[in-house]
């Protein structure tokens, strides 16, 4: 029997630079999938085509879109990648149209087939992957592969009509700048790079506007990913006020009474924007003193870094400075926690964990035995629907609940084999807790003190490729830890390594832990960026990780056990590092001082951490 036709036409092929030395070059080739083969040929007038090239289907693992921002050297303008073997077909359609049918067509015959987990979503060029900067071109990927549909699963716009996205007379010429790196989903998406300046060409949608970048490529967004460079339209902004006087401000947050409450509202001078906050921190007399702060946004309009509240943190947008202040207090009395404003919802785009399949009905949980405490609170064993779990319980004093059912709000969104699992909260009672999967060794630093001398190079080598995998997730999601450890990583009783209380410390009330002047301070564990300046980012818990690395290698000792903070801190900035542990392999401690590299740009992502631990551990 025949096979099938199921598309054919005319596209263009890139090379597959198969060979070093081969050059890069488009051609137009005459593509036919059909139930078994994608093959290709070239075609001559007056002649008959001959074939350049077929892939049987069976061979395909991954076919995806390629999302790119940069100019595309060849006529057709919409890539996408069949990934066969150890080969990247690039193929260009001549319009989104076309590359979604070839797309889609395509994933439906290969979808049984045994797919990668992970692709690349931009090209390899230049001797890496422009999306994660791996070096090796058959790196596992950096996003989570799809097989079973094309079509983003986001609540995407009706997309505008293509004069309206290229000028919408509405809109004037309105500039807004990238609060941060976003990486599209869908082929209508558009790339953002931070920092990077965009048109604005739609807004009508209340969540995903378009934008149009500086080579005329216009696509969708998360506009809170965007803010305007003039500064001076924030009323999207749950936080802005823009007619509240000092006095009625200083009222309304009295009112809401939360620590870290606070707003954005014109000051007297026009153009100047004054944020106000909340704090119940002791006064000189050691007793809780509720009173509101005021600091004036300065501004050095001194380009791209123009903007700054406190301590020169600068940053080149008014949007950009808040989202930073509301995960850092950074010189500020307290972290701005909790928008308040007049005339809108506060809470609009908050997250009620007690609504919805997330809460735990007390009668079902039964609590147990301690099985340990932190800065968060402590930690039970407990039985919920017939299986043990953990059950972390707010410790009084150490977070406001908000700030918990926030932690429990981003554990929600965020699901992988190698984080530990959130099962569920209980908030209809006090102390409220979170109910996560139970890890029958506990904590990793404990379990290695443990099983000291009875671990082997495989089993410990294992954890570290377990919790880059964790972290590899938590990058690509752009999530920081913050609070990387052995402490904060628990294991299974099949010596698994999972990933814990990520995004915690930056809720802890206890200023001697989150202060690095003070003695609880992770130092250790600290990036000399965070330890200066508190400037967190992945690069910063890279660093942590090849601290975590050396406890694991040196089976649960203290780093730096016989120095004090200060110490360490003087250590550092005499460029010196942690040792080799004894049984450390050399290619595992190349991996940790790749770590601990001075500037955060020199450091490894843990996209490429994974690569490297896992090619050592096929070793």
């Amino acid at each position: 029997m025949y096979p099938r036709v199921i598309l054919k036409g005319t596209l263009i092929k890139k090379s597959q630079q198969k060979r070093r030395t081969s050059p890069s070059n488009y051609k137009e080739r005459f593509f036919v999938l059909d139930t078994q083969d994608l093959t290709y040929s070239e075609r001559r007038p007056g002649k008959k085509p001959v074939q350049k090239g077929s892939i049987e289907l069976a061979r395909i693992k991954c076919v995806e879109i390629v999302c790119s921002d940069i100019p595309i050297p060849c006529s057709n303008k919409y890539p996408f990648q069949v990934f066969h073997d150890s080969y990247y077909l690039y193929i260009f359609a001549p319009d989104n149209d076309c590359r979604q049918r070839w797309v889609r067509a395509l994933k439906e015959e290969t979808k049984c087939n045994r797919l990668a987990v992970k692709y690349h979503p931009n090209f390899w060029m230049d001797g890496r992957w422009r999306c994660c900067h791996q070096t090796e071109k058959l790196a596992a990927g950096c996003h989570e592969y799809d097989p079973m549909g094309f079509a983003s699963k986001k609540p995407l716009p009706k997309t505008p009509d293509p004069e309206r996205r290229l000028s919408n007379p509405d809109l004037g010429k309105v500039v807004v700048v990238a609060i941060q790196n976003y990486i599209p989903h869908d082929a209508s998406d558009l790339t953002l790079k931070k920092d990077q300046e965009y048109v604005l060409t739609d807004s009508s949608h209340p969540e995903w506007w378009a934008v149009q970048d500086d080579r005329g490529n216009t696509g969708f967004v998360p506009n809170i990913y965007i803010a305007e460079k003039s500064g001076s339209n924030f009323n999207r902004f749950v936080w802005y006020n823009k007619n509240i006087t000092r006095a009625r401000a200083e009222e309304l947050l009295m009112q809401e009474g939360k620590e870290g409450a606070f707003m954005v509202r014109d000051s007297r001078q026009l153009g100047v924007y004054t944020v106000s906050v909340y704090t119940k921190a002791p006064g000189s007399n050691g007793e809780k003193n509720p009173r509101v702060k005021h600091y004036q946004i300065k501004d050095t309009e001194i380009e791209p870094f123009r903007f700054y509240l406190a301590e020169k943190y600068l940053f080149s947008t008014i949007p950009e400075l808040i989202q930073y202040h509301q995960h850092n207090a950074a010189g500020l009395i307290t972290r701005l926690r909790h928008p308040v404003t007049l005339g809108k919802d506060s809470s609009q785009n908050s997250f009620d964990v007690s609504q919805g399949e997330w809460e735990v009905e007390p009668a079902e949980l039964v609590l147990g035995e301690e099985l340990g405490s932190g800065e968060f609170g402590m930690v039970l064993q407990g039985t919920w629907r017939d299986r043990k779990v953990a059950v972390k319980m707010l410790r009084e004093g150490a977070m406001s609940e908000e700030d918990f059912k926030e932690e429990a709000m981003v554990v929600t969104k965020l699901s992988h084999p190698k984080l530990v699992q959130l099962y569920g909260v209980c908030t209809q009672h006090s102390p409220i807790c979170l109910v996560f999967e139970f890890m029958e060794h506990g904590c990793l630093s404990d379990y290695l003190r443990a099983t000291r001398g009875h671990l082997s190079p495989d089993t410990l080598l294992g954890m570290c490729l377990d919790i880059s995998e964790g972290m590899a997730y938590l990058e690509s999601s752009n999530f920081i830890h913050r609070d990387l450890a052995a402490r904060n990583c628990l294991v299974s009783k099949d010596n698994e390594v999972k990933v814990s209380d990520f995004g915690m410390a930056r809720f802890v009330l206890d200023d001697q832990y989150t202060s690095s002047q003070g003695s609880k301070f992770p130092v250790k564990w600290s990036s000399p960026e965070v330890i200066k300046y508190s400037k967190f980012s992945s690069k910063s818990d890279v660093w942590s990780f090849g601290v975590l690395m050396w406890e694991v290698y040196s089976e649960g000792r203290l780093p730096y056990e016989s120095r004090s903070n200060a110490e360490v801190v003087e250590s550092l900035n005499a460029g010196l590092r942690l040792l080799k542990p004894r049984q450390t392999p050399s290619a595992v401690h190349q991996l940790m001082e790749w770590c601990w590299k001075e500037k955060p740009e020199d450091r490894p992502s843990f996209a490429v951490l994974l690569h490297e631990l896992a090619s050592l551990s096929d070793l």
